[in-house]
């Protein structure tokens, strides 16, 4: 009995391995008879996306088309025939700079030069030796010492409140929603770049006299390229150089800052209204010191959003705005189902 147990068992592990292959077998048959189905359930959503995807590509992106270069207006932005003053300011600091140079700094200096002058006169008329032939023996006048010392402490008290808050104002930094553009000083052109708009750096050259005339522009001022921006709203400059230290100074804006190599420095500017400015690099840079011309073409909101997209640049907050649309159409598909 116990010989035929043994038989038995030793049938069945030789048998073992080849009832578990057979079963292994079955398993990828009907998985294989299971894929058909599965595929031509997906070939209408394959087909359907293969037919959307050609459509998708055909379809021609529009191009938008950049606004007309703006034309300068005679005075505006750039110095005018025998002036002597500053030049029409169109920023908040420039007003406040402008205010400062006419109304408080000239007169005042006016009146004491000419007060020092006649006082000059007047003593070299009064105390002349044909008319005072024995000199006075006064040393000390408590009244005169205490008003010269007293008044001038006055004017620079006055002088200096309107100018420490001018010189604030300069120097506070961009708001946050601000338009950020970057500018490089080379020898000897400037470069423009638009980081939150995603336009790579273009160059700004001097204009041969003959296009400029021809533009009617200022030769000189006028770049073959400007740097285009938005009027009525906040822009911070990251301005640097490349090789030597350049100035990036626009006089009707009250703007100017060094473009040094190797470091950032960032100025906020406001331009108030729209129009072409015109400055120049203010810090001797080399041979062609004299032939780095800057014009800034502030444009309206709307039309410097149409130049940032002709540039094949994006809006600020555009990217995020069309990153989230898919999200918001999944979310809506997933409450569907």
């Amino acid at each position: 009995m116990k010989k035929v147990k043994s038989l038995v068992l030793a049938g069945l592990l030789a048998f073992a391995p080849a009832l578990a292959l057979n079963g292994q077998v079955l398993a990828q048959d009907n998985a294989v008879a299971a894929a058909p189905a599965a595929d031509n359930a997906a070939a209408p959503a394959e087909s359907a996306a293969n037919a959307a995807a050609p459509a998708a590509e055909a379809a021609p992106v529009a191009k938008v088309a950049a606004p007309p270069r703006m034309k300068p207006t005679e005075g505006i932005g750039m110095p005018r025939p025998g002036e002597v003053t500053l030049q029409e300011q169109f920023s908040p600091t420039g007003h406040t700079a402008r205010w400062l140079h006419d109304v408080l700094l000239l007169p005042l200096i006016t009146i004491i030069s000419i007060f020092v002058l006649a006082l000059m006169l007047y003593v070299m008329v009064r105390y002349r030796r044909s008319a005072n032939p024995v000199p006075s023996k006064t040393s000390h006048n408590t009244l005169i010492e205490v008003v010269w010392t007293v008044l001038p402490v006055v004017i620079l008290l006055v002088v200096a409140v309107p100018s420490i808050g001018l010189l604030a104002d300069q120097y506070k930094p961009a708001p946050k929603d601000a338009l950020t553009v970057k500018v490089t000083g080379y020898q000897w052109y400037w470069g423009y770049e638009y980081p939150d708009n995603a336009i790579p750096e273009y160059v700004s050259n001097l204009l041969p006299e003959d296009k400029a005339k021809a533009n009617g522009e200022p030769y000189l001022l006028a770049p073959d390229n400007r740097l285009v921006l938005p009027a009525g709203r906040p822009v911070k400059l990251i301005i640097t150089g490349a090789d030597v230290i350049h100035a990036f100074a626009v006089p009707s804006l009250w703007l100017k800052m060094d473009a040094v190599p190797g470091r950032l420095n960032e100025k906020s500017v406001f331009i108030e209204k729209p129009g072409v400015y015109y400055g120049q690099c203010s810090e001797l840079c080399g041979a062609r010191h004299g032939f780095m011309p800057i014009a800034i073409e502030a444009l309206p909101p709307e039309q410097f959003d149409q130049w940032v997209l002709s540039q094949g640049g994006s809006l600020k907050g555009a990217t995020k705005t069309a990153q989230a649309a898919p999200a918001a159409a999944a979310v809506v598909a997933d409450k569907k189902i």
